[in-house]
């Protein structure tokens, strides 16, 4: 039987500042219910932990300086734009740093374990309100060979980062060989679509995930690929 799922924009969040327990102010502006999976971006994540640094903003090559400072390798350059990988595992532009909706003269940075934010803002919802729900940190990511922006997860909890399906039949009744799929991820993208990137809306609800998806789980353990399995790097 097909499952629906609605994606609801949670609006009404103040500014938010260092120290903030974004759980518990979500959770006073929208009646949540168990199963529901918060879709959070780093950027609200970032500020409440207060992972804002200042940046010159007459300095050309001070994002680059950052960047490179918070990744443990550069994989490629051009000009001042650097493709790094992250002490996460993440391989991104700038190594997540972000000038943009921020105070001219300051930059944000990754969390420094995004999978913990994410329990840290579920505990919140759960000490609140008394719900269970699942939480994924969410960030936008280019993509190698292919234009245009996603948002992906960086971080999660309480809900399945990766769905194995191995084992299983499709439709024709064949058995699934390799088939994983990053339902942190389709969550991430699914929120993106009701949040945006310049309404102001840094958190989602998505209604009617799969119970089966309602468990323990981590970024950094389930998605980023291991170095060993890596063809490119």
């Amino acid at each position: 039987m097909a499952r629906s799922l609605a994606v609801l924009p949670v609006e009404g969040l103040p500014e938010i500042r260092r120290g903030d327990s974004l759980g518990v102010l979500i959770a006073e502006l929208v009646p949540l219910l168990d199963g529901d999976v918060l879709v959070v971006t780093q950027k609200v994540v970032s500020k409440s932990e207060g992972r804002l640094v200042r940046l010159d903003p007459a300095d050309p090559s001070a994002k680059r300086r950052l960047a490179e400072s918070e990744a443990v390798r550069v994989l490629r350059r051009r000009g001042e734009l650097v493709v790094t990988e992250t002490p996460h595992g993440f391989v991104c532009a700038s190594s997540g740093v972000d000038l943009s909706n921020v105070e001219d003269g300051y930059a944000l940075l990754l969390p420094v374990d995004p999978d913990r934010s994410a329990r840290r803002i579920r505990d919140q919802v759960r000490a609140s309100a008394g719900v269970e729900v699942g939480v994924v940190v969410s960030d936008t990511f280019g993509r190698p060979w292919r234009r245009g922006l996603v948002d992906v997860a960086i971080g999660c909890a309480g809900i399945a980062a990766v769905v194995d399906l191995r084992g299983t039949a499709d439709a024709s009744g064949r058995e699934l060989a390799v088939t994983q799929v990053c339902v942190a991820d389709e969550l991430a993208g699914a929120a993106e679509l009701v949040m945006g990137k310049s309404s102001g809306i840094p958190v989602a609800v998505v209604r009617g995930a799969d119970p089966a998806w309602l468990r323990e789980s981590s970024v950094r353990a389930e998605v980023v690929r291991p170095y060993s399995e890596d063809l490119f790097r």
